[in-house]
């Protein structure tokens, strides 16, 4: 049976005072969704172990059926497997942002995560210069692309930067980043290279919002299983952003590259789903993953988060699922974490789930999609590494 993953990253919400009460999927024109959500089971899934940061990488870990607790090493691994870095076992890889600051010290606020939205043409230009005037036997930079790059300490094993915790800056906008400093200045070599990065920064790129780099989200190599071996499935992932990228890497899937995949709302919808659809048509997953009501809801914007819903209603869902039901497949559609808008950042509370086999459709007409119904529902998948398994037995 063909089945499809379709994640809307940072789709759920919380009910607006703006809207009335209601959530940004609930308020969306969501015409695909709300028709299969009448055929399908709704409910539950906890994509973030306890205890564990709500984070993109661990829930999307987790929604591929691999236990986030046993194999989650860092963001910046993940990455780096996206690339395909090389890295040696003791190397300690850090994700990298260019970001804005008020000012690096104590009394700075974080202003952006993404500094502005830099351009890839803009990043490289100043990752490039970074790389010519910071390498050194001891730290590497690696470029990514627009604001999110990577610094690879080189034999790091008897550091303390693999346990140093440093709070991803879409986590803390807006807000002092006093902490974070304070974590930094304990790491000299770490704290050295960020204030050399600055002042380079400053001295050669003044007009640019990038004032100062970020490194977080390290870790050592990420190893997962076999995908096709563990599921029996022969999948594919599409996405615009490196780290699921990287975890269709590690897991030996095929990773599908987009032309126009910007991980924003202008993203090449269009060709993700014909993708998609093109691989389904010889095998038998794909992973599809949409990063633009994610980036709205860090952005704090409500109308462009509902616009980034509708059109993966629209262009993702529609296509993709007309396919699939004329195929007698399967689909689940979710988010991986909630991004609600006035947090303007990540949490941790269960996700909302809309599951259907086309093969066996149900009848309830007057279910729809939304935070709401799910929490109605008596489906709650505890674990989210769980739920490809509950999937895999529902179509048999």
């Amino acid at each position: 049976m063909k089945l499809a993953f379709l994640i809307a990253d940072g789709m759920g919400d919380y009910p607006l005072k703006e809207l009335h009460g209601k959530t940004p999927l609930e308020v969306a024109n969501t015409p695909n969704m709300d028709r299969l959500a009448k055929t399908g089971k709704i409910g539950l899934c906890r994509t973030i172990p306890e205890g564990m940061e709500p984070g993109s990488d661990i829930a999307n870990m987790a929604i591929l059926g691999f236990d986030p607790s046993v194999y989650h090493t860092g963001r910046g691994p993940i990455e780096a497997a996206a690339l395909k870095v090389p890295v040696d076992e003791n190397d300690i890889i850090f994700r990298m942002n260019l970001v804005t600051v008020s000012e690096f010290s104590e009394n700075g606020i974080m202003i952006d995560y993404s500094a502005a939205h830099i351009t890839d043409e803009e990043a490289k230009k100043i990752i490039s210069f970074l790389k010519e005037n910071l390498e050194d036997d001891s730290w590497k930079i690696i470029p990514g692309f627009q604001y999110r790059h990577l610094l690879i300490r080189k034999d790091g094993k008897n550091t303390s930067l693999e346990n140093t915790k440093i709070n991803p800056p879409h986590d803390i906008l807006d807000q002092s980043i006093k902490n974070d400093f304070f974590r930094f200045k304990n790491n000299e070599p770490l704290f050295d290279i960020i204030l050399r990065a600055n002042k380079i920064l400053k001295e050669n790129f003044p007009e640019s919002k990038a004032n100062c780099i970020w490194p977080w989200g390290q870790g050592k190599k990420l190893q997962l299983p076999d995908f096709s071996k563990t599921y029996g499935l022969k999948g594919a992932v599409i996405s615009a952003v490196d780290l699921i990228k990287g975890l269709g890497y590690s897991s030996n899937m095929e990773v599908i590259d987009i032309e126009g995949a910007t991980g924003l709302l202008d993203t090449n919808y269009k060709g993700k789903a014909e993708a998609a659809i093109e691989f389904l048509k010889q095998k038998d997953f794909v992973f599809v993953h949409l990063e633009g009501p994610d980036e709205c809801g860090h952005a704090g914007d409500i109308k462009s988060k509902i616009k980034a819903i509708e059109r993966f209603d629209k262009y993702i869902v529609g296509p993709i699922c007309n396919f699939l039901e004329s195929k007698k497949g399967a689909c689940l559609i979710c988010c991986d974490h909630l991004t609600p808008v006035y947090k303007r950042t990540h949490v941790s509370e269960p996700v909302p789930i809309l599951f259907i086999n086309f093969n066996a459709p149900l009848n309830k007409p007057d279910q729809k999609f939304s935070e709401i119904d799910a929490k109605k529902s008596d489906l709650f998948i505890e674990r989210g590494e769980d739920l490809i398994k509950w999937i895999l037995e529902q179509i048999k």
